[in-house]
């Protein structure tokens, strides 16, 4: 029997431009060759057209209505009488589909809890990449609060539903086995890399760095959100006006000063969003990828994707509270600091700035991150599911 797998993500798939690991997920079991369909299930503030539209790359997206388009109303997700009837279509769908075929549901995230109890699924998987009850600006206020409770409540019942539990990194592993006293079906599988695309792709982008410069970049390529530390990146490029800071992807701020303000600054250049396309292109524009995190119970669970992105294009990388990738920690390679003190900051900067263009350990970063391969990554989660 060949599997449709239903795959619940937190967008649409073109959201912001970003590719993350649930993409990468959908495509490889869009082409397995046990594959019959991917269902890419998400809600959206406002519906547009069709509920369900088959996307260029073959995969099937179904979207569900917000209970109101603005944000604050994104609650609705998790909270059965929301979305329990505009379900009713896919569920239709998929039962004219059991007898032929294998259905399997996997989360990405908490969202749309009764799924997971109102179809006969074959097999129901958990991908946890987030630390989803803890706000990302690491802030608890009664809004966060009111959010963490409900969402804490729909993953537990997720939790309990599914057969196998996937997380990204061993604290998300820790606190999803509070939730669930079962170690035998938790695992803990980190982000991978699409190793050819960033190893093997010398093509930089043009027109980006201003006219004649040739100094250091330092680059971070992602969602621009709270989780970084936007007052360590402005005192860094106040006292380091010969460095150049490349941020790379979609504001995901809502406008935050912080971040508006660090855009002042002579040597920070922000791009926007980008084709997930370019990305190689701007990667190859970096000499050290910064990876800035602040200190928060959220960023604590964090195994950024662009750790084996940075090291698989050959550059060095500096990451901040980040305890997930400690064990990466590597001389040239990866550095790891537990601080966000802006002189051991440059300090690492300066070291490394020093041996950027070392084939040695241009070959020792593409070496590690060619280990994290997405599709063995994946082929070795299927194995469990």
């Amino acid at each position: 029997m060949k599997n449709i797998h239903v795959i619940v993500a937190t967008g649409d798939w073109a959201q912001d431009q970003l590719r993350y690991r649930r993409h990468r997920l959908a495509e490889y079991l869009q082409n397995h060759p046990d594959t019959k369909e991917v269902i890419w299930l998400c809600p959206t503030p406002v519906q547009k057209g069709k509920s369900n539209t088959r996307l260029s790359n073959g995969i099937n997206q179904w979207t569900i209505q917000d209970l109101l388009p603005h944000k604050v109303f994104r609650f609705g997700r998790y909270i059965d009488e929301f979305h329990r009837t505009k379900l009713q279509p896919l569920l239709l769908y998929l039962k004219k589909a059991q007898e032929q075929y294998t259905i399997n549901l996997w989360y990405t995230f908490p969202g749309f809890p009764i799924l997971s109890e109102i179809f006969p699924w074959n097999k129901v998987v958990y991908d946890c990449s987030d630390l989803w009850t803890s706000p990302i600006n690491g802030k608890n206020s009664i809004p966060a609060n009111f959010r963490k409770n409900i969402i804490s409540k729909a993953e537990n019942r997720i939790v309990q539903k599914a057969g196998v539990v996937f997380c990204t990194s061993e604290y998300l592993r820790t606190r999803i086995l509070e939730k669930l006293d079962a170690e035998e079906k938790v695992f803990t599988f980190e982000n991978g890399v699409e190793f050819d695309l960033f190893a093997n792709n010398p093509t930089r982008m043009k027109n980006i760095l201003p006219v004649h410069f040739d100094g250091t970049v330092l680059g971070f390529i992602g969602g621009i959100k709270p989780k970084l530390d936007f007052d360590l990146i402005k005192e860094v490029a106040q006292k380091k006006r010969e460095w150049l800071f490349l941020l790379v992807g979609p504001d995901g701020t809502n406008d935050h000063p912080k971040f508006k303000n660090l855009l002042t600054e002579s040597n920070v250049l922000w791009t926007g969003s980008v084709a997930p396309s370019d990305v190689p292109k701007y990667m190859n524009l970096i000499d050290i990828g910064i990876m800035p995190y602040s200190s928060s119970e959220y960023n604590q669970a964090v195994f950024p994707l662009k750790l084996f992105e940075f090291l698989a294009a050959g550059k060095s990388v500096l990451g901040m509270n980040l305890p997930s990738t400690k064990k990466y920690a590597e001389e040239s390679v990866y550095t790891h600091l537990d601080t966000n003190d802006a002189n051991q900051f440059i300090n690492v900067c300066e070291q490394l700035e020093g041996i950027k263009n070392h084939e040695n350990y241009i070959h020792r970063r593409k070496t590690l991150a060619k280990t994290k391969n997405w599709n063995e990554v994946f082929e070795d989660m299927l194995l469990l599911v």
